[in-house]
């Protein structure tokens, strides 16, 4: 028989010695190995954010349309003045080429616009610096192709009707050009760095959906009667197209909606009679309804836990449906909130109908809690700085009141031209607002840069 195996405790010192050394090495080579990994991994994870997901903007900027936040929401903290006019309250006013309906978009120093001009059938990016109103550059991206929408679409719409949006180091702008839906990202010094086309596009209306950043990706939309319509998210990088959704055929004009509803978050977007949740970084569907209406244009909003849709044609159309996937509509009712996108404050959706009627609504039960006609036909979506709702019509009247639900409250009115389709853009304490006004018989479009004087 061989030996007989001997207990630990049986060792002779030297052997001891040697199995605990031996133990310590192994112990030593497990925590190095590990902490190799997680070193490895944790280096790695930065350096794939670093170079694709990151965003960068101060919280004094506007990046893209609705605001940091996507919501129509602006930074408490500012204080952008109650009163302007032609003279009063004006940083600095700008002269812009052409027309076009997109908001304002603001990172850093440079202002961003889009914009179409008729006569040359050119349509362009313009930045322009944030404290002067000066034109730093103008990139041209598209020319030709502008008579299909002025003679077929509708009078309120624009051949730049988007809201750039950037990341801190690209813009990107979607325009319709020639049948075809395009996204192009350009440098903040105005280089074009790729431009994708999305899809072809059949004409009904118009077009003007906004561009929506989420980590490496930029996403953007185009649902329209041609059966080509598409949600479609691309590399922010390279413009290489990573997922896409396609899209009843119905034409439709909301733009990818991204917030982080029952704890996760989900691209929204409603229309083509359905309310669509989609995982916003791979584009799979992660629950959809049949609901809303046809045609909308708004932007979708939520209290946490439901959201808010609204819609205008074939019928007039507004809901609240639990984001949970469950499928339930908590309530709806029949009031047109077609094109001015809605606000939530403490538990209750402000809106403006299209047909200049203020409304407050209980977000969980939808029960009316007051209306006020304010007049005017609204384009333009409220804006929320605060407890103040600022909501310009379409003949550039501008009327300032409370986010309460105790009562209509009026803060203040206040006149800045005499055509607004584009929503203000509130950033900084100051307010960017493009209106357009006639000068010697012909339109002329303005920036508007208005804060208080120091």
């Amino acid at each position: 028989m061989g030996a007989s195996p001997r207990r630990v405790d049986q060792l002779h010192s030297s052997d001891l010695g040697k199995l605990r050394m031996s133990r310590l090495w192994l112990a030593m080579a497990w925590i190095v190995l590990t902490l190799s990994t997680s070193d490895r991994a944790r280096s790695a994870e930065p350096t794939k954010a670093s170079a694709a997901s990151r965003i960068e903007f101060a919280p004094a900027d506007w990046p893209w349309w609705r605001g940091p936040q996507r919501n129509g929401v602006a930074a408490a903290d500012q204080k952008p003045p109650l009163k302007w006019s032609e003279t009063e309250n004006v940083v600095w006013k700008t002269p812009v080429p052409g027309r076009g309906h997109g908001s304002p978009t603001v990172v850093g120093d440079q202002v961003f616009l889009a914009t179409a001009e008729h006569d040359s059938e050119i349509q362009s990016l313009l930045c322009l610096h944030r404290q002067t109103g000066k034109q730093l550059w103008k990139t041209e991206l598209h020319q030709g192709g502008f008579q299909e929408v002025l003679t077929k679409g509708n009078k309120k719409a624009s051949l730049a009707s988007s809201s750039a949006a950037c990341d801190g180091e690209r813009v990107f702008i979607n325009f319709l050009h020639k049948g075809a839906i395009f996204t192009t990202a350009l440098s903040r010094e105005g280089k074009k760095l790729w431009q994708t086309k999305i899809t072809d596009y059949v004409l009904h209306q118009g077009f003007g959906s906004s561009p929506a950043i989420y980590q490496s990706l930029v996403i953007v939309s185009a649902d329209n009667k041609g059966g080509t319509g598409a949600i479609v998210g691309l590399d922010r990088t390279t413009g290489r197209e990573v997922w896409r959704q396609e899209r009843p055929k119905f034409p439709n004009y909301t733009s990818p909606i991204i917030l982080n509803v029952a704890g996760r978050d989900q691209l929204f977007f409603t229309g083509c009679d359905l309310v669509t949740s989609l995982d916003p970084l791979t584009g799979k569907k992660l629950w959809e309804i049949e609901g809303s209406t046809t045609e909308c244009v708004t932007s979708t909003v939520t209290d946490g836990q439901l959201i808010f849709t609204s819609g205008g044609y074939p019928k007039n159309h507004m809901s609240a449906v639990r984001a949970d996937g469950s499928g339930k509509i908590v309530w709806e009712n029949t009031s047109r909130v077609y094109v001015p996108s809605m606000l939530v404050r403490d538990g209750h959706l402000y809106s403006m109908l299209d047909a200049g009627i203020a409304i407050c609504w209980k977000c969980d039960t939808g029960e009316k809690i007051w209306e006020k006609r304010i007049g005017g036909v609204f384009s333009s979506s409220p804006v929320l700085v605060g407890e103040h709702i600022y909501a310009t019509n379409e003949t550039g009247l501008t009327t300032i009141f409370k986010a309460t639900p105790a009562a209509f409250e009026l803060v203040g009115e206040n006149q800045l031209g005499d055509d607004v389709y584009s929503t203000p853009t509130i950033c900084g304490g100051r307010i960017y607002m493009r209106v357009a006004q006639q000068v010697n018989g012909q339109r002329q479009e303005t920036l508007y840069c208005l804060g208080l004087r120091e």
